[in-house]
């Protein structure tokens, strides 16, 4: 098995189209080699612990509406193409995501981490929910097979905080300034929502032997 290790944060709408064309290409190769982990990578890891009004953090972080717009036009058009509904409009809260790492690293102890991430990314992107708020993380926990009272113990004390910060500043210690930033087999660094094209491309060199293939290509990243 060969790991690939993806740094995402599940308020990242390019993370969300990037986990959706990686998913097409596990589909079509079902014997590929990939074991997937989810590492913390937080967009604002300042933001208040109870997140903040969307509109007023992306049109002060965008510059006014207009920019805001701008700024989520290209967003809105790679979702339709990768198959991705996302209602921007339900969105009424940008959260502090601290607690939904913490939740994501408890689902990989259990096997259930992509389970988890996907759940968390339809949470918000689809029926706009405030991930960042306890209730809704232990239904998405409790939903996906994670016991409903050990999450609720956990999130309520300070487990793992302290660890989800130190591996969000030691990845961007190493380098990663945008997400999802994908690495494969601990070696090649692959930036960005790369196309499905690009996966199946890297999993038939991978299948094909040890020398056989060439390292990824690496493009721009995007967040």
């Amino acid at each position: 098995m060969v790991k690939l290790f993806i740094f995402s944060d599940p308020i990242c709408p390019w993370c969300y189209i990037g986990k959706a064309r990686l998913d097409r290409a596990l589909e079509a190769r079902p014997l590929h080699p990939f074991e997937v982990e989810w590492h913390p990578f937080m967009l604002n890891p300042g933001m208040p612990p109870g997140g903040m009004d969307r509109r007023a953090y992306l049109e002060a972080k965008f510059g006014g509406k207009d920019g805001a717009v701008q700024a989520y036009m290209p967003v809105v058009e790679e979702a339709a193409r990768a198959g991705l509904a996302i209602d921007f409009e339900a969105i009424k809260r940008t959260p502090n995501t601290l607690d939904a790492h913490r939740l994501i690293h408890w689902a990989g102890l259990e096997g259930r981490q992509t389970a988890v991430v996907s759940a968390l990314f339809r949470a918000y992107f689809v029926e706009g929910r405030d991930i960042g708020a306890h209730e809704v993380l232990i239904e998405v926990a409790e939903a996906m097979g994670m016991e409903r009272a050990m999450v609720e113990r956990l999130l309520a004390s300070g487990a793992d905080a302290d660890d989800i910060r130190a591996r969000d500043a030691d990845a961007r210690a190493k380098g990663v300034r945008a997400v999802p930033t994908f690495v494969v087999g601990g070696r090649h660094v692959v930036p960005g929502a790369q196309p499905t094209d690009l996966w199946l491309d890297v999993i038939d060199e991978i299948l094909a032997g040890p020398g056989n293939g060439t390292a990824p290509p690496e493009t721009g990243p995007t967040d």
